[in-house]
């Protein structure tokens, strides 16, 4: 899966890319696994610059194969607040999907009827 962090309106220290970095990989690894990933992109941005209040914005696309892309935005007071909600909505969200395509590609027993002929 390929990942791209990227900051808007002020520098993106190497603690913060750290901390995105290892928070995607934590939230999304048990879909990569499954190939179900194709990319993620953050964008992180301080949308009132020095003026303070809730302010601190991160936005997550997520790409899988074979389904639409899933668009999370988190608004916050301190951006590792922003940055941990945006990911906890992701990571069920990438869930959700990745379960209704499991569901829909098993069989149904229940409907399939077995003819035996002597």
């Amino acid at each position: 899966m390929h990942i791209d962090i990227q900051a808007r309106s002020f520098t993106l220290t190497k603690a913060l890319n750290s901390y995105v970095a290892k928070k995607l990989k934590s939230t999304l690894s048990n879909f990569n696994e499954h190939r179900r990933l194709k990319s993620a992109v953050v964008r992180l941005s301080d949308v009132n610059g020095p003026k303070g209040g809730e302010d601190k914005l991160c936005q997550v696309q997520v790409k899988l194969v074979g389904m639409p892309d899933i668009i999370i935005k988190s608004k916050q007071k301190d951006m590792y607040t922003a940055i941990d909600r945006a990911f906890q909505r992701a990571g069920h969200i990438v869930a959700r999907r990745v379960g209704r395509l499991k569901k829909n590609k098993q069989p149904n027993h229940l409907t399939s009827r077995h003819f035996v002929t002597a």
